[in-house]
């Protein structure tokens, strides 16, 4: 007998490997390993999730014409031009499986999110690395990588796992060296966490080009990562391609009550960025004083470089770190071998990283 085969593409695809959330023994686990806002949701998004939960026997709006219209007041959009998702990963999957196929390729920068070469794969299309320079996405590496078969760049801003930004010019001059055909993918998942006056988060670029698509993530500031909320706005002709090809009913009846109502407690998502603007201060300095090499970031988290010589290397921190019950994410498999990532935790989950964090290295 011959057993079914899938498509042969698939075989160089590796599941995407989410930060760890349990550590072996019995000490409390302090995880700071996947990004998430340390304070949680806003109490007035809790509530109108524990009010949505009474119609959990309906399905959901299918086209979260509230939540949109959130959006659109918000960020000064078209409602029509916006699509939501479950989390910003399915759209960003979306967008390589309805303009990329066997053949083509898809770009991203190397160090960046692992979602992109996934996304490539799962429609057989070729992931292409463009290097980086100092952690940092360079637009003249990612231009000289386009060919006649690019189909997609993405491009986080803020970058996953580096925390590294480029700002307004280097977008508009990566947009303007592309080729019409090509999408730009503007994955501004950890916007919200940066004030510089150059930042551009494509926003402005998805509204006026009919080749940039911009996504968003309630994940993060807005702390409902578990209710896997993303949304996407860009030309009409490709949301419209991506609302053809969702799945249906994709954002839950609570995700989509908490996300509007998170939306409006703007006090909560400036108490959120306060809390990680001060502490991305304190552990940058913490982590230099350990001699240790942090790249500056402007998200959430901090990737931190393990230099030679320090007598301790990533992967035994790391593994010293979860022993003692401290979780963060050790990305050898992207290229960091020697670097660590670390979320920004509460004040208590911060300071028994650096306690942790500490102790291994005088060892």
């Amino acid at each position: 007998m011959i057993a079914p085969r899938p498509n042969t593409w698939l075989d160089a695809l590796h599941a995407y490997v989410p930060g760890k959330s349990k550590a072996g023994g019995d000490c409390p686990v302090v995880k700071l390993s996947s990004n998430e806002n340390p304070l949680g949701p806003s109490p007035r998004a809790v509530a109108a999730m524990a009010a949505a939960a009474g119609d959990a026997h309906r399905y959901p709006d299918p086209t979260a014409r509230l939540l949109r219209g959130a959006l659109a007041d918000l960020h000064g959009l078209d409602p029509d031009r916006i699509v939501c998702g479950t989390g910003s990963d399915e759209l960003l999957t979306l967008v390589a499986q309805a303009y990329a196929a066997p053949g083509d390729e898809v770009l991203y920068v190397r160090h960046g999110f692992m979602v992109y070469p996934i996304a490539a794969r799962r429609c057989g299309a070729l992931p292409v690395e463009a290097p980086d320079t100092n952690y940092t996405a360079d637009v003249d590496a990612i231009l000289a990588q386009v060919t006649g078969k690019t189909r997609v760049v993405y491009l986080a801003n803020p970058n996953n796992p580096t925390g590294t930004v480029i700002l307004r010019d280097a977008v508009r001059r990566l947009h303007a060296g592309l080729p019409s055909s090509v999408v730009l993918v503007l994955d501004a998942a950890y916007a919200e966490y940066i004030d510089h006056p150059d930042y551009d988060s494509g926003l402005d670029l998805a509204k006026t080009a009919p080749n940039v698509l911009h996504t968003r993530t309630f994940s993060k500031i807005y702390g409902l990562a578990s209710e896997r909320i993303g949304w996407a706005t860009g030309p009409r002709a490709i949301i419209d391609t991506l609302n053809k090809i969702r799945a249906p009913f994709n954002v839950s009846t609570t995700g989509q009550a908490g996300a509007v109502a998170a939306l409006a407690d703007t006090a909560w998502v400036a108490q959120a960025k306060a809390h990680n603007d001060h502490w991305r201060t304190r552990l940058t300095q913490a982590f230099s004083a350990l001699g240790l090499n942090p790249v500056p970031s402007a998200a959430n988290f901090i990737l931190v470089h393990v230099p030679e010589g320090l007598g301790v290397s990533a992967a035994q921190a790391n593994a010293y770190l979860e022993e003692h019950g401290v979780l963060v994410r050790y990305l050898p498999n992207q290229g960091l071998p020697d670097c660590l990532r670390i979320s920004i935790g509460t004040e208590a989950e911060n300071t028994r990283m650096l306690e942790v964090l500490s102790a291994c290295l005088k060892l």
